[in-house]
């Protein structure tokens, strides 16, 4: 379904407001001004503030999650590790993408609300899901119990680590091309850990887990 470019203009507004002051600190009208509309077009499209923020939260993870299942199935041929670099790609890819919406939705995530239980109960269950079987199976048995999980935790931490600690890089990434800049290198970061990891034995990891 091709999408309405003013009803987007109107989520990338609120995604950068949100970004720089907050949901509290952004009222319709400033969202408006923004994105160069009326404030009675927000109203008729999104009923309120509050229904515009679950609407992008809403787009933003249906997107997220479409674009992590199209890879898995492209990928279906790969073996388990190469699966799981493309994995890696795809998610850091979609979050640098949509950046500003990425570390408004983190700060969200870190706040106990009926919103938050909402999104863990559906996208980010579906998302661990993903993630977890993924690495799991790059993993081939090499580490097991709560060393595997450990592993799993470490991975979803610099998945995210990014968008939780956006200010210590933000001045670095300016511009589409440092963005994807930023994606190259810090992928291959991440690809680091994991040859890391993968040639380690499970003794050698085993021995910090008493």
């Amino acid at each position: 379904m091709k999408k309405n470019p003013t009803k987007q203009k109107v989520i990338n507004a609120a995604s950068s407001l949100f970004f720089q002051k907050g949901f509290h600190g952004t009222s319709v009208r400033d969202i408006a001004e923004k994105a160069s509309v009326n404030v009675s077009l927000i109203s008729y499209y999104f009923k309120s503030k509050q229904g515009l923020l679950e609407y992008a939260v809403t787009n933003y993870y249906e997107e997220y999650l479409k674009t992590i299942e199209e890879e898995l199935e492209n990928a279906a041929s790969l073996s388990p590790l190469e699966k799981l670099n493309g994995l890696i790609f795809t998610i850091i890819q979609y979050k640098q993408t949509n950046h500003q919406l990425t570390c408004f939705i983190q700060r969200e995530l870190s706040l106990d609300s009926v919103f938050v239980r909402e999104m863990a109960v559906t996208y980010l269950a579906k998302e661990n899901y993903y993630i977890k079987q993924t690495f799991f199976e790059a993993l081939n048995g090499r580490a097991k119990g709560d060393t595997r999980e450990y592993m799993l935790l470490q991975l979803k931490g610099l998945l995210i680590t990014p968008y939780i600690l956006h200010s210590d890089w933000k001045e670095q990434v300016v511009g589409a091309y440092s963005h994807q800049v930023f994606v190259r290198k810090y992928v291959k970061t991440i690809q680091n850990w994991l040859d890391f990891i993968m040639e380690g034995s499970p003794k050698g990891w085993n021995q910090f887990i008493k």
